[in-house]
């Protein structure tokens, strides 16, 4: 398939999953490191009291407000 042919039918709303190789795909700037990181059990708890307040897991709770932080910082 030509390009001209893809977009058309991408801009047409048409199902185009057919034609992509999603094994290859990435995210820019969302490949993952794993780190560790030590909090006081105060925060811990405090955490997971948010955590479950909201209903999602606690690393949730903290990569949602480094990120805000980090946000604002930038």
């Amino acid at each position: 398939m030509k390009a001209k042919e893809f977009d058309k039918k991408f801009n047409n709303n048409e199902d185009i999953s057919q034609y992509i190789d999603i094994s290859k795909a990435k995210r820019p700037q969302q490949e993952q490191k794993r780190v560790n990181v030590d909090f006081p059990l105060w925060m811990i708890r405090q955490l997971d009291k948010e955590a479950k307040r909201l209903g999602v897991p606690r690393q949730s709770i903290i990569k949602v407000w480094v990120a805000e932080r980090l946000k604002k910082a930038s």
